[in-house]
């Protein structure tokens, strides 16, 4: 349907056309110096050492996993409250998720608390999401990594540019996941980013996206190599170069584009402060991305009614997110699973439009609805 206010909207023009019609133009379409470019740049942006982009956040997440050596007989912690894509990243290595719950009814990202409870002999890794692009307790996360000898693999996935005590976001843990996924701050259509300062840890993420080989079709290319070697199990986790072009015009606009998911964020709060919703993160630590704009609706309120009710006046809504742990394929696998507090968010918990042009205009139209739909 025609959506008087969708959900999520792009910030694309002129500059998106020239990259890509500059791409075509150069006949290279694979990982080549667009890529190397956008790489550079975004490990500029966070702090990191290295970036390597690859086709999506998910195998972001997955070569994460690998190059930490997590596999069988392993576990790490991750959020219910998230994309499935957190915890199906790790199961696709053998290893096995054990889920924690969120904060509280204010901060919806992961619990330090129930991290440290959730933590076993056979717990390898952490692996926090900054839900909503609002930051982890990550100084407490690290802490308890510390302690107990865990490594910590950050999901950014909603949080390009968002910082904490004047740190990156990505840039706390070995190893850092973005996704630039079509409603993402930061969108290539499809696309994501993993950073790190480690070494080796780039040396082997940068062989496992390209087959483990030794050489790139674009060293070859550019003459530096004529054969390669197959050193590793590796897959095909490339980037093109039309996406990596389309992230560096992104990248350009990221700062600019969060402040105005922030100016709208809190329009939306100052104008739904006494409206009967909660609404969390109205404390949160750092320097958020504002990805989204999350809401909790009263208890009396039927949510499929209240969604149907802005659907009625064009206004796109969405839920972040049914839990992971209540997804039937997980049901079967982590049949005992109950987080209290994960599972209240995610019954009554509703999103409203966020995107860096929404009009003032737009904002009073949502609002509206929201009041309209609770009376």
């Amino acid at each position: 349907m025609e959506w008087r206010v969708p959900l999520a909207d792009l910030d694309y023009g002129i500059e998106e056309d020239e990259a890509v019609l500059n791409v075509l133009h150069s006949r290279w379409m694979t990982m080549g110096s667009v890529t190397q470019e956008f790489e550079r740049a975004f490990a500029s942006f966070v702090g990191a050492r290295h970036a390597l982009a690859v086709s999506n956040a998910t195998v972001a997440l997955h070569l994460a996993c690998i190059a930490l050596g997590i596999g069988p007989g392993d576990e790490v912690i991750v959020p219910s409250l998230s994309f499935v894509a957190t915890s199906n990243a790790v199961l696709y290595t053998g290893a096995q998720v054990r889920f924690a719950d969120i904060c509280d009814l204010e901060d919806w990202t992961i619990s330090p608390e129930s991290i440290e409870r959730s933590i076993t002999a056979r717990t390898k890794a952490i692996l926090p999401m900054h839900y909503a692009g609002y930051p982890s307790r990550m100084v407490e996360i690290l802490e308890i990594a510390s302690r107990h000898g865990l490594t910590v693999i950050e999901d950014a996935a909603h949080a390009p540019g968002a910082r904490l005590q004047g740190r990156s976001l990505g840039t706390y843990g070995e190893i850092g996941c973005f996704s630039f996924f079509s409603n993402k701050n930061l969108s290539t259509g499809e696309g994501g980013m993993l950073v790190t300062d480690r070494d080796d840890l780039a040396e082997m993420v940068s062989r496992l996206r390209s087959h483990g080989m030794t050489s790139l079709t674009w060293d070859r290319h550019q003459g530096h190599a004529y054969s390669y070697d197959v050193v590793d199990l590796g897959y095909n986790y490339r980037i093109d170069e039309i996406r990596s072009a389309l992230g560096l015009v992104q990248l350009g606009k990221l700062r600019e584009n969060n402040a105005c998911r922030e100016s709208i964020t809190k329009s939306y709060r100052a104008h739904l402060k006494d409206s009967g919703v909660s609404l969390p993160f109205r404390n949160s630590i750092g320097e958020p991305a504002y990805h989204i704009f999350p809401m909790l609706l009263p208890e009396d309120v039927d949510r499929k009614g209240f969604i149907d009710s802005l659907r009625q006046r064009g206004i796109q809504t969405s839920i972040h997110y049914p839990p992971i742990h209540q997804f039937s394929y997980y049901r079967r696998l982590y049949p005992d699973v109950h987080l209290k507090t994960t599972e209240l968010v995610a019954s009554r918990e509703v999103t409203l439009p966020l995107y860096p042009e929404m009009s003032e205009e737009k904002i009073h139209w949502v609002v509206e609805a929201v009041r309209s739909a609770l009376a």
